[in-house]
């Protein structure tokens, strides 16, 4: 679910308004930015199978370090303990870690039954919306419009760079999205992981917009 992961991005601006879209992003896609780098290190891994569901070709047989259930809820302690350590805020550290937690649920919904609870375990769990083209662009489409409102609700451009740059990245997002249910397969799982590092780029450009932009209230207010 990938332009629903950052539509939670989007619109946790509006629960946590001081913290940068790119801690959002960051947050939101934390189990993903790891994923590449464990199928890289041959800790995890991954294998092109065309008509795995109807969304993806990709058969996620084994990644339980970052996406079963319990790692996803320590990944989620790590990033909002790390964020209350260091600013003191808990408010947002709550936000982060809910933030960080929808990762797994978001893909509960939408993977065919390959995500683990517990690693080790055999029980594997999903609902399989990605079997569904028509139903995956229905939701994401929806959440990802939901993200963007309550955005731009939070928050205004405080120079121009704040409307273009916004609008650029949502633009890319939704094409690289189009590419990626309608696009052939890649050619081999490392492909696949060197791909997933460009997430990384992703979390930079959202930094990159909040900070040219401000949050309304504070804009009607000068």
């Amino acid at each position: 679910m990938f332009i629903g992961h950052i539509a939670v991005a989007l619109g946790a601006k509006k629960f946590a308004p001081r913290t940068s879209l790119g801690t959002l992003m960051f947050s939101a896609q934390f189990l993903d930015l790891l994923w590449p780098l464990f199928l890289l290190w041959g800790v995890e891994h991954v294998r092109i199978d065309p008509g795995n569901t109807a969304v993806t070709p990709l058969d996620f047989y084994d990644y339980p370090l970052t996406h079963s259930l319990l790692t996803a809820m320590a990944w989620a302690v790590l990033v909002a303990g790390t964020h209350y350590l260091t600013l003191r805020e808990a408010r947002t550290a709550v936000v982060l870690y809910l933030v960080v937690l929808s990762h797994w649920v978001l893909d509960f919904i939408t993977h065919r039954p390959d995500l683990p609870l517990i690693p080790g375990m055999d029980t594997l769990v999903g609902l399989g919306l990605w079997n569904s083209v028509g139903g995956t662009i229905a939701v994401e489409l929806a959440m990802f419009l939901a993200g963007t409102a309550l955005y731009v609700q939070t928050t205004v451009p405080r120079i121009m760079m704040g409307r273009l740059g916004l609008w650029l990245l949502l633009s890319f997002l939704l094409v690289t999205w189009v590419i990626n249910i309608f696009g052939p397969p890649p050619a081999d799982e490392r492909l696949v992981a060197f791909a997933g590092l460009g997430l990384w780029l992703l979390v930079l450009a959202g930094f990159g917009v909040d900070r040219a932009r401000e949050l309304r209230n504070d804009s009607e207010d000068s």
